[in-house]
Formats: structure tokens, C-alpha cells, sequence
């Protein structure tokens, strides 16, 4: 078992012990301490348990982050259940619409280094919790973290026939500005991941560059390989305008509380048959999220329909993206990128 996010489907009481086991596998390969995995545990049960008993049946997606000085697991719980009219009621101890103790999302809050939740009546609710190898010296959901540039969380699950995952992303911070990054290698299962990973190989070895350069030296990588759709933006810091370059059936928007500006890619594969790669920018405003969506999400996503969740955690937004307008029939990514004040 690799330390990848992995999706759970919940819709039986067995489905919990599947994400939990999966869950402690991650808090032993993570040398998580014991109270840290206890926690981790019970956000898991809890979060599952609450997807049973509120909606039916839904979806967790359980995943590893490597830091510089500790590990995290985040946790996000999808349904389309009747929604949350009161959250703040909600969360609070003692207060259960199914006639439980109503003590779950309350111990999901505290025992979490960050916690958020969106939910609209009608449209189901998304809640997310991440919790460190390390505890925090902090009061429960907020973080001692240094700001970053950028916010961001993605989503990236292969179709259900294969093991691993076509697509990647990354998202690279440097001394300059970030380079956000998707790619959708062609085909499915471990030959379109060698593909991707190669990008985000490159990303990583190359930082600072502009889009262009950036896809130029991805072109040459990717040539042994079967190819990719590949996109990537760059946001220099102080700037607040974004510069991309894309080739192939990459989506990818900025969109802010009103306003939705689309990026522009090329037909081409990388690592094939791709022409010059032309640059295009875009103000990207403070209160706006940049988004980039291989095309498991279907062409019509849009998220103006979902008041607030531009103000959500940007896996939050992932998270409904995915849930409301994967296709179901290939690998998806979502990455979602907030900037910070």
C-alpha cells in the first residue's frame, strides 16, 4: 500500500473500518505518536459515521502531506445528502437531527489542527479536517504555521479500474512567485502516470520559470513517455496577475464572487506534437480562487451556484467540484489554489 490519497465509499458500516484501517496504516507509516493517531482515528469513525446516519452513503478521501517539520493527514467527508440548515447549531455538543448524542462534528473540530465545513440545503454537505504528527500548541483549529503565498488542495483519484492515477498536479512555492501545475497523461494507469509525474518532476527540478519555458522543458521529458495534456500558470509574488500556458483538454479559471475568467489552451500533446506554447495573463483579484480541472470534471462545472464556498477551505471547493461534476468514467483532478492576504 503506497502513501497516496485514497477514496472511500461509504455506505455501509464496514466501509468505516476500510478508511479507519487505512487511516492507522498512514498514522504508523507517518510515525504519527499515539494520541495523534487516537485522534485520527475518531475523526475518521466520526466524520464516516456521520455520512451514514445524515445521507446514506458518500464518499471520504483520505490523504498524506509531507512538511518540513511535520506530517499531516487530511480528511474530507462528500455527501449529497438534505444538507446542514444550521451549522453552527450543528456543531455544537448535544444537538443531533438523527437522534444520536450529536457529538460528532464537534469532536471532528476539536481533535483537528484545522477543520472546515460547507453545506447548502439540497446539495449535501463537505466537511474537512487535517490533523498533524505533531500536536499543535494552539487552540483546535487554527494553525502556528507560517503564512504561504498560497492555499491550496487537491484532488486527484484514478477511474475505478486502475490502481494508480493518470494525472498529477504540484503546486511549487519559491523565493519569486509559485508555478501551479496539472497534467493528464494520456490513457489510464501506470504508463499516463509515468507521463504526468515526469511534469511534476520537472516543476519541481525548475522553479521560477515562466509558463512557457516551463512546458518547453515538460515537451522534452515527456517524449519518451506516451504524453500528456499539460498546464501551467505562475503567480510572482507581489503580483496579483496570473500567467498560464497550456496544451490539451486542461480546464482552468480564475473565478472570483462574480466573475469568471477563462484560461486559454492549445490542441497539442506534450511530448509529442506541440507547437510554440503562447502565454496568457489574467488579474487574478484577492478574493478570487484560481481553479484547474483535468477533464474527468465535466465541461460545464461551475461553482456560482454554491454561495460562500469561495470563502471555504480550498479542498472544500475541491471536494463539491469533484462530487458534483466527475464524469465518472476517468481519472479526475481537481486543484484548487487560494491566495493569501
Amino acid at each position: 500500500m503506497s502513501l497516496r490519497q485514497q477514496a472511500f465509499t461509504i455506505a455501509h458500516a464496514s466501509d468505516i473500518s476500510s478508511a479507519r484501517r487505512y487511516a492507522a496504516y498512514l498514522s504508523s507509516m507517518l510515525e504519527f505518536g499515539e494520541v495523534q493517531a487516537g485522534r485520527l482515528a475518531i475523526i475518521v469513525t466520526e466524520a464516516a459515521t456521520n455520512i451514514l446516519k445524515h445521507a446514506g452513503d458518500g464518499l471520504m478521501l483520505i490523504t498524506p502531506v509531507s512538511g518540513e517539520a511535520r506530517q499531516t493527514v487530511e480528511v474530507l467527508a462528500l455527501d449529497r445528502g438534505k444538507g446542514i440548515i444550521n451549522i453552527g447549531e450543528s456543531l455544537a455538543d448535544g444537538v443531533s437531527t438523527s437522534g444520536t448524542q450529536g457529538t460528532g462534528l464537534g469532536a471532528i473540530r476539536r481533535l483537528s489542527r484545522a477543520f472546515d465545513v460547507y453545506s447548502v440545503p439540497g446539495k449535501g454537505s463537505a466537511f474537512y479536517a487535517a490533523i498533524d504528527s505533531i500536536e499543535v500548541e494552539d487552540t483546535p483549529g487554527r494553525s502556528k504555521r507560517p503564512v504561504r503565498l498560497v492555499e491550496y488542495a487537491g484532488i486527484c483519484i484514478p477511474i475505478a479500474s486502475e490502481e494508480v492515477c493518470g494525472d498529477a498536479w504540484a503546486v511549487e512555492i519559491d523565493d519569486s512567485g509559485v508555478t501551479i501545475m496539472v497534467a493528464d497523461g494520456l490513457g489510464h494507469g501506470p504508463e499516463a502516470a509515468l507521463a504526468s509525474e515526469a511534469a511534476v518532476q520537472v516543476v519541481k527540478e525548475r522553479p521560477g520559470l515562466a509558463p512557457a519555458l516551463v512546458m518547453e522543458h515538460i515537451h522534452k521529458a515527456l517524449r519518451p513517455t506516451r504524453g500528456a495534456a499539460v498546464a501551467v500558470a505562475r503567480l510572482a509574488a507581489g503580483s496579483g496577475e496570473l500567467v498560464f500556458g497550456g496544451i490539451g483538454n486542461i480546464a482552468a479559471a480564475v473565478l472570483g464572487p462574480e466573475t469568471r475568467k477563462q484560461m486559454v489552451s492549445h490542441n497539442g500533446i506534450v511530448g509529442h506534437n506541440m507547437r510554440k506554447v503562447q502565454e496568457f495573463s489574467a488579474p487574478w483579484p484577492q478574493e478570487a480562487v484560481y481553479i484547474m480541472c483535468s477533464d474527468g470534471i465535466t465541461t460545464q462545472w461551475d461553482i456560482a451556484g454554491y454561495p460562500g464556498l469561495f470563502m471555504r477551505h480550498p479542498a472544500l471547493i475541491a471536494g463539491v467540484i469533484y462530487r458534483d461534476f466527475s464524469r465518472g468514467r476517468d481519472d479526475v483532478t481537481v486543484l484548487v489554489v487560494k491566495r493569501n492576504a
